[in-house]
């Protein structure tokens, strides 16, 4: 069954825009939602269907601190400027300013609302909901469109967030939390979750922290949060590699592509790099610094940071290396 177009604009006078409505047969109903537990059955859609691609959660505090405000500006602005669509919650803190980045670079963006899309929640944020629609994102819900928001539907939707989303980035959370519930859910779908570290003194750090402690992916400068961008999503927007690709493409999507195999990622490195690098790595835990510095070390290499991002990314596809949660790279201890 195709998507169902209700109306043209909205009838409320509240957000204009396309609406859809999508059961869970719908050809364009989220393939990534389909797989989680308790999928909606019906999803309540106004804008862009395009924009229900698979995303970066970016989640955090209502009562937000100026530090998780301005690292929620900060990660998922550099995620929506690489093409990446930011989902969110359309919470007052730290999902606004998430939202918020994303229209500033001109990205997509996708809300996913705890009630009906006529009853949009909380009702300062309608003109930021406007723009979401206007800029080509998505307002979502899997409540009828003029459900009023109740209180047990905020965390009920968390699980939709995380669907959305091949990852899930927390900048900051209390203990408890819904933003905490929001993780949860992404590590019961399989998902990752990446983590900005805060003070251990700040109550609205206290669910973040212990998610580290926990084995999260931690996000602790712009560095590695580029470096896990790529891993998830094989991509950085506008940089070149040339030369990669026999075929002639030479766009980091395009290299890192299913297609792309340890032969290639070989060739693009050079044998002897290649070598040196793999016999390190299959030995010995190593900073990103580290393998740059021995790949640029030997005879004739010219390797890019760009260069040797796509080869780590091939080689944990392959399950040759791993990362670890600092951000280094090793052996697959207990994968073989």
């Amino acid at each position: 069954m195709m998507a169902q177009r209700v109306d043209a604009f909205s009838t409320s006078g509240i957000i204009d825009g396309p609406r859809y409505e999508l059961d869970i047969d719908d050809a364009r109903y989220p393939a990534s939602l389909r797989t989680i537990s308790r999928p909606p059955k019906r999803l309540y859609v106004l804008g862009d269907l395009e924009s229900l691609e698979e995303g970066l959660a970016v989640v955090g505090a209502r009562r937000a601190t100026p530090y998780g405000i301005g690292c929620a500006k900060r990660f998922a602005g550099m995620a929506a400027s690489r093409g990446i669509t930011i989902v969110s919650g359309g919470a007052r803190g730290c999902d606004a300013a998430a939202h918020e980045a994303a229209l500033t670079c001109g990205g997509k963006t996708v809300a996913v609302l705890g009630g009906g899309i006529d009853k949009p929640y909380p009702a300062e944020h309608k003109d930021l909901f406007r723009r979401i629609v206007g800029g080509g994102g998505v307002l979502l819900s899997e409540h009828d469109w003029n459900v009023p928001p109740l209180p047990y539907a905020f965390r009920e939707r968390n699980r939709i967030i995380s669907g959305l989303s091949r990852a899930t980035l927390i900048v900051e959370a209390g203990l408890p939390s819904g933003t905490f519930s929001t993780a949860d859910a992404a590590l019961s779908q399989g998902r990752e979750v990446l983590v900005v570290p805060g003070a251990i003194t700040s109550k609205n750090s206290r669910g973040a922290n212990r998610l580290l402690y926990q084995g999260a992916h931690p996000v602790v400068d712009d560095e590695s949060f580029e470096d896990a961008l790529f891993g998830l999503f094989g991509r950085l927007k506008q940089e070149k590699v040339e030369g990669f690709c026999a075929s002639g493409r030479d766009d980091l999507e395009s290299l890192t592509s299913d297609a792309v195999n340890c032969d290639a990622a070989r060739a693009a490195i050079g044998d002897g790099v290649h070598e040196v690098l793999s016999a390190l790595l299959t030995s010995e835990q190593a900073s990103m610094d580290r393998l740059y510095a021995v790949a640029s070390g030997c005879p004739g290499s010219g390797v890019t940071p760009a260069v040797l991002m796509v080869w780590l990314a091939e080689m944990r596809k392959l399950k040759l290396i791993a990362q670890y949660p600092d951000g280094s790279y090793g052996p697959c201890v207990g994968e073989h």
